[in-house]
């Protein structure tokens, strides 16, 4: 691969080189994967989930070629209809050579269902999607875990956003699903999942489908030193210092989060400059904090009165263990404590706060510092 003009990436996988660290993290999925089990993968969002899925997926299709690797993303399906055609768009015609013989084969295997084929213009690669008409989803469901059983070959399809499943008008999904995947002797799966409560629900209550079915890894936020030596190799390259004490400025201020990092280390090493400063670090966070405002405008416009002050209490607090604590609630003035717990349930509903470390935080660290210092000031 070429190498980028910037090696901090912000979306995307890039490659192992522009990957930092997550060594033990992929020796523990992929050492799951190839002695036959399926991998439950918790993390919040932008601290490298997806990445780590990529690159655990490059390192196999380089180590192992015969196996085929699959990741899907789930966060935008509504149903379990769309689920299946997501599912179909990603692995139906995928596991074979694309001669006319082998798709005809696999058009006449989902032919019930009246398979439309299309070609990607660039790879030539064809992609299938299904008709699937009411009370036709547990059969289209079952027709494509078949094509991956015959197929015959060893696949590990990634589902990312697994969680969202829950939220499907079919309430039975969680137990179709499981109810096929335990039989498939050549699939495994990585369940990846960013809300930790109810990752943790599906597959460690006794009472869901999911029960103990696979390995737990939670991802957490990659160490300072390893962090600093990823960052002080490239800039080292361009003849520009970033300190030690310089870099465990910034790594505190955004608490480790992988995105929010990359997004400034992106900003600074695109700078050219000779030594980097606490004032750099300063500068790169208001820029883009500044290329957000209008967004960070509008989820607070969208709130209710009581939604906007527990926001900002937990925004100050940067960080809230008891929200409804009268001692936090007289602080801040909060409403009273069932209004309270009516705005922190709509707030996590909205993604805007997050239960992490025992704590409540502020999703997005961007926003976080946009509350305290233009909101709150």
């Amino acid at each position: 691969m070429k190498d980028l003009n910037n090696p901090f990436v912000t979306y995307g996988y890039k490659g192992a080189a522009y990957f930092c660290d997550r060594d033990i993290e992929t020796e523990k999925v992929m050492t799951g994967l190839y002695n036959e089990r399926n991998i439950t993968l918790i993390a919040p969002r932008r601290i490298g989930k997806t990445g780590l899925i990529h690159h655990v997926f490059t390192k196999i299709k380089t180590d192992q070629p015969e196996v085929r690797c699959f990741y899907i993303d789930i966060f935008a399906t509504k149903t379990l209809e769309q689920f299946i055609q997501l599912l179909a768009r990603n692995i139906v015609g995928k596991l074979d050579s694309p001669t006319q013989a082998t798709l005809r084969k696999v058009s006449e295997f989902f032919s019930s269902f009246r398979p439309t084929m299309t070609f990607d213009p660039q790879t030539g690669i064809p992609t299938f999607s299904l008709d699937i008409v009411a009370n036709q989803e547990e059969q289209s469901l079952r027709r494509i875990f078949e094509y991956l059983q015959q197929s015959g070959k060893r696949c590990y399809i990634a589902i990312d956003e697994f969680q969202r499943i829950t939220e499907y008008t079919e309430t039975n999904t969680e137990a179709l699903l499981r109810s096929y995947i335990q039989f498939l002797p050549n699939v495994y799966f990585i369940f990846a999942g960013s809300q930790h409560h109810l990752m943790t629900d599906m597959f460690l209550s006794a009472k869901r489908p999911f029960y103990q079915s696979s390995q737990m890894v939670l991802l957490k936020e990659i160490e300072e030193p390893v962090y600093y030596q990823f960052a002080a190799h490239f800039f080292k390259a361009t003849q520009t210092a970033l300190s030690c004490e310089v870099f465990q400025r910034l790594y505190q201020q955004l608490e480790g989060q992988t995105w929010y990092l990359q997004a400034t280390l992106n900003r600074l090493y695109s700078y050219h400059l000779k030594e980097i400063s606490e004032e750099n670090i300063c500068q790169a966070i208001e820029e883009l904090i500044d290329e957000q405002e209008v967004a960070f405008e509008n989820y607070y416009a969208s709130l209710t009165s009581n939604q906007c002050a527990l926001l900002l209490a937990i925004a100050k607090e940067m960080g809230v263990k008891s929200p409804m604590a009268r001692s936090f609630i007289q602080k801040y003035r909060l409403p009273a404590l069932s209004s309270v717990k009516t705005a922190l349930n709509a707030l996590q509903e909205r993604q805007l706060i997050y239960q992490y470390q025992g704590a409540y935080i502020v999703y997005d660290r961007f926003f976080s510092m946009w509350l305290r210092k233009r909101v709150a000031s």
